[in-house]
Formats: C-alpha cells, sequence, structure tokens
C-alpha cells in the first residue's frame, strides 16, 4: 500500500511554528523505509500524521494532502487508520489494553472477531517469534522496558494491516534483541511484502538488515532521500546530528575516503583491503595505556539478593563497588536485574538478604527521600519521573522542597536549562516536547539537585546523538572537574564505548564480569551470555587482522575524546 504527502505542512496548537514543513514524500507498496533525524525534528510527527494519532488525538492546523493508496485522508478516523497502519509506539505503556500479555495480543484478533479456537495458536506462535512464548499470563506493567517492546511488537503482527510503522522500535532493547526485531521485522517485509517504516535514532542497528531509502529529517523538512550507501558517504549524518555506524567513524578517523560504490551501509560488504594501510598508520600513533590508579570506594553493594515473587530470584548474590569519581556502567540483557538495582539502592524495594553502603554507612536506615538527596536516578521513561505541567516548574520542583527562595532557584534552573541545551524551551509545556526533549527535562532536573551519585538508566533511549553527547559530555565535564560518580544502565554498546571506563556485567540475576570496559568489550562469548554483542569497532579489528582489538578500541575512544 503506497503513502504519499504533497505540500505537507502540520502545526500544533500549542505551538507557533509549524513542526511538519511542505513534506513532499512518496512510498511504494512494499518499499522499507528509515526515517532519521535529530529529536525535535519531525519525524515522530510525520510518524503520527500516518497513524492517525494527528488529527484524532493531537489537533492542529494540516495543509496539504496524505494519502494511503491513492485515498486522502483528511475524513478518515481513528479506526479507518489503524485498518491501513499498525503501529508499536516508542511509549510502550501506553499501548497496552489486556491485562496479560496473551490479552495484549489477542486485542486485534478479538476485533476481528477471530474464534478462540484460531485465535489461540496464532496468538502462541506470534509470542515464540519475539521471545514471549512462556510468558503469556503475565501482566505487561511487570516487564523490563525491552519485554515490554516485544509485546507491543507482538500486538501489531497479528494484525492484518498493510503498513507497519515502527516510532524506536529499539529504544528498550538489548543488542542481541533488538537484532532479532529488526530480523523479524525484515522477514515480515520479505514475505508479506508490507510497507515498512522503520523512524529510528539507532541507524547502525537497523541497518543490520537492508533498506531501501533513509530519510533524514531536520527542522521539519525532509534534508534527504536516498539509499543507505549514498547516505553514509555524504557526510549530511554529522552535520545533522546523526551517529554514524562505529566502523565508518573509525574509518574516518584514519583519514579513508569513503564513496557509495564502498557499500558503507554493510561493514561485510566493504573493501576493507582497500584502507588496511591508512587504519595501520593510524593504529601505530597510539598512546601509551593510562596507569590504573587506587580509588576510594563510594557505594558498596554486598551479597544482594532479590526476587519478586519469593521463587525465582531477580539478583542472586551480587556484590561490587562503585567508586569515587567513577564512569561506571551495568550492563545485561532486558529483564536481568539491572534496573531492580537502582530500585533497591533508592529503598522502592526491599531486599531479601544484601546491604548498600554508601560512604561507609548503611542506606537500609534511610527513607527513600533520604537516599534521592544523596543519589540522583534518571529513569528510563521520563513520562514516569514527570508531574508538572510546565518546563521550569518541573526542574524547579526538587529545590523548592528543599525551601530554596526562588531568586536562588530562578538562577540555578536557568544555568541547567542552558547547560542542557533546553534554554529556549524554559516557558513551554512539557507536553509540547518530543520524547527525547523530555528525557532532557528530566536528567536536568536530577542534575540541579546536585547529587553525589548519579544514575542514569538507558540516558540515550529516545535521544540524538547531537543531544545525548552534548549532554553526557557536560556530565563527563561534572565527573572530572567535580568528582560526581556516574553509573549508567544501557544496552547502548556505542554509549559505554564512549563514557565508561569499568563494565559491571549481569546475566539471568547473577554478576559474570567486573573489568575495565574494552577488556568486557573483547569477550565475544562473554557479551553473548549477557544478551549483548560485540562493537562494529571491534569487528572492524578482527577483519583488518589487527593484532589487539582491545588497544584498537582504546586508541579510537581516546581520540574521539580529544577531537570531541
Amino acid at each position: 500500500m503506497s503513502i504519499e504527502f504533497k505540500d505537507f505542512t502540520f502545526k500544533y496548537q500549542s505551538l507557533d511554528k509549524p513542526t511538519l514543513k511542505n513534506i513532499n514524500l512518496k512510498i511504494e507498496q512494499g518499499e522499507k523505509v528509515v526515517i532519521i533525524g535529530p529529536s525535535g525534528s519531525g519525524k515522530s510527527t510525520l510518524g503520527q500524521c500516518l497513524n492517525g494519532l494527528i488529527p484524532n488525538s493531537y489537533q492542529g492546523d494540516i495543509k496539504g494532502v496524505l494519502t494511503i493508496n491513492g485515498i486522502g485522508t483528511s475524513s478518515f478516523d481513528m479506526h479507518q487508520f489503524t485498518k491501513h497502519v499498525g503501529t508499536v509506539l516508542q511509549d510502550t505503556d501506553s499501548q497496552f489494553v489486556g491485562l496479560s500479555i496473551g490479552e495484549d495480543i489477542a486485542f486485534a484478533l478479538e476485533n476481528q472477531l477471530v474464534s478462540t479456537v484460531d485465535m489461540y495458536p496464532l496468538v502462541k506462535a506470534t509470542a515464540k517469534m519475539v521471545d514471549l512464548e512462556a510468558m503469556l499470563g503475565h501482566s505487561p506493567h511487570d516487564l523490563s522496558g525491552g519485554q515490554k517492546q516485544r509485546v507491543s511488537l507482538a500486538g501489531i503482527l497479528v494484525d492484518d494491516v498493510d503498513i507497519f510503522l515502527f516510532d524506536e522500535p529499539l529504544a528498550s532493547l538489548d543488542p542481541k534483541t533488538g537484532k532479532r526485531i529488526i530480523e523479524i521485522i525484515d522477514q515480515l517485509h520479505k514475505k508479506q511484502s508490507k510497507t515498512t517504516i522503520i523512524i529510528e535514532h539507532r541507524l547502525e542497528d537497523v541497518l543490520h538488515r537492508d533498506v531501501d531509502r533513509i530519510i533524514l529529517m531536520d527542522n521539519g523538512e525532509i534534508v534527504s532521500d536516498s539509499t543507505p550507501d549514498e547516505l553514509l558517504a555524504s557526510g549530511l549524518l554529522q552535520q545533522h546530528g546523526i551517529r554514524e555506524p562505529l566502523y565508518l567513524s573509525a574509518l574516518k578517523a584514519a583519514q579513508c575516503t569513503i564513496t557509495p560504490q564502498d557499500n558503507p551501509s554493510c561493514l561485510s560488504r566493504m573493501p576493507l583491503n582497500k584502507f588496511q594501510r591508512e587504519v595501520e598508520l593510524w593504529f601505530k600513533t597510539k598512546q601509551e595505556k593510562a596507569v590504573y590508579t587506587a580509588q576510594l570506594p563510594l557505594l558498596e553493594i554486598e551479597n544482594l539478593t532479590y526476587s519478586y515473587d519469593g521463587e525465582q530470584n531477580a539478583l542472586e548474590d551480587v556484590s561490587f563497588t562503585v567508586n569515587k569519581g567513577e564512569f561506571l556502567s551495568i550492563l545485561g540483557k532486558n529483564g536481568s536485574g539491572k534496573s531492580t538495582i537502582t530500585k533497591l539502592l533508592m529503598g522502592v524495594l526491599e531486599t531479601d538478604a544484601g546491604r548498600f553502603l554508601l560512604n561507609g554507612e548503611d542506606l537500609s536506615g534511610l527513607s527513600i527521600f533520604e537516599r534521592s538527596n544523596k543519589i540522583g536516578v534518571v529513569m528510563q521513561n521520563p513520562n514516569h519521573m514527570i508531574s508538572h505541567h510546565m518546563i521550569f516548574d518541573e526542574i524547579a520542583f526538587g529545590l523548592r522542597n528543599r525551601g530554596m527562595d526562588e531568586q536562588q532557584i530562578d538562577k540555578k534552573v536557568v544555568d541547567i536549562l542552558k547547560l542542557c541545551g533546553l534554554k529556549k524551551y524554559r516557558n513551554w509545556p512539557i507536553d509540547a516536547l518530543s520524547y527525547g526533549q523530555k528525557k532532557r527535562v528530566t536528567i536536568a532536573s536530577i542534575l540541579v539537585l546536585d547529587p553525589e551519585l548519579l544514575i542514569l538508566d538507558e540516558p540515550t533511549s529516545g535521544q540524538d546523538y547531537h543531544n545525548y553527547t552534548s549532554m553526557l559530555a557536560f556530565i563527563r565535564e561534572l565527573n572530572l572537574k567535580l568528582g560526581i560518580t556516574v553509573v549508567i544502565i544501557s544496552h547502548d554498546m556505542h554509549l559505554v564505548l564512549e563514557y565508561t571506563t569499568r563494565s559491571i556485567v549481569i546475566s539471568d540475576s547473577k554478576l559474570i564480569a567486573d573489568a575495565p570496559m574494552t577488556e568486557v568489550f573483547s569477550q565475544p562469548k562473554l557479551l553473548d551470555k549477557a544478551n549483548l554483542a560485540t562493537t562494529s569497532l571491534f569487528q572492524l579489528a578482527q577483519m583488518l587482522n589487527i593484532d589487539d582489538a582491545n588497544d584498537f578500541m582504546l586508541h579510537f575512544i581516546n581520540q574521539d575524546k580529544v577531537v570531541a
């Protein structure tokens, strides 16, 4: 089923200027298209026009025409849109309708009056595709972020629609599960010839399977509509703040000239022998390894055990130390227990066994509020943290709770807004922000409180490369200059590679590694056990027969920091 935007402009009622400007775009029946762009570029708004949320849920002024299969959609109600377009939303919690995973997957079939006899095997087979077959009786709201995303995906896989629309389908997924989802999407596209549209920040992960075109948006406009190879060779990604594949960044750092004919969208198809000499010369300039110095412990986690149901442990006898001034990562597959550590640390859950010591003080005697004065936690989903209508009030909330006077609050909030790239949004309502912009608001609301330990749960979720790089460069500056200790819980291997020095790896409730980050990233079997994956930087080193992949990654990271 084809899609066409003709001279299409859209302006939200709450904003003065249009979010989409004069969009002209045609997607043919059966095409597989990726839409990328910085946060606030209009790509998610374009998706909302396609699935009917605009104008049925979000009102505004529309100019121009959107047609689906040649039929204008201006008179479509929500039901007519959902007959054609199946959507997996970025915010999965807003998409659940059933009390169990099975009910949620079956919802579309019930609407189609499919008999129970036919429904059950179809739901089971679909759940198996996304590795949820054993969890059909669980509530979707009890799942990890990645598991929720798979439930949403299963919910549209059973539906008989002509267009699949995926809005950030990889946002909460570990690398291995993310690859599986991309493979499932690819299989569906090939077998059923569905028109498939993927809106995603993680471009390298999406390119795990071939796509027909990539649409690059910025400032509400289409700035590029080309093949993946043409776009990756063009330099436009960097110009518009989009993360290019790691292997491409490394080749460019080695002064290699990349053309579309070099197949830059797929590492395995690139003629790497052509670049061997430049890369070897670049690698020879590597600096001596930094000497490790002993650090004082800030947070000590001792023999931590916890079970949600009293039967299966979410964490089992986990022990590790976070040192003062560290920038540390906690890695693991969806549901491995990573985020559970944070809930126990903050007192939201009570440990079955084990304890937390902060500066030698046992936290068990402190309330949630008392702990929050020492430890700042930025949750994965910004909608779970936001409680105010206006951005300024949201960031000022914690300071007002501490009794600070308004003049001081005004200065601190404005300073943080500026540092977080949000100053121009000072008087905006939060509802007018994109998911990624909301994420920055929640980070700002924690940073303004000057925490001693900062924990970021999936900080890149919904964030474009430019914005999260600016944010984390700022956090790294706090880490280096003020000594604030940072712990990142993430599936984003690029983020971990660039910013952290040590990694804690959790798999099936147990700690399986506590080592320098590049050492962890050089062990494919270990990463596979945790549903993680080696980065394309490691793969590039192997394909170029570099003896020490660990050193190769360190050289890239150190040079990247110098460039930044």
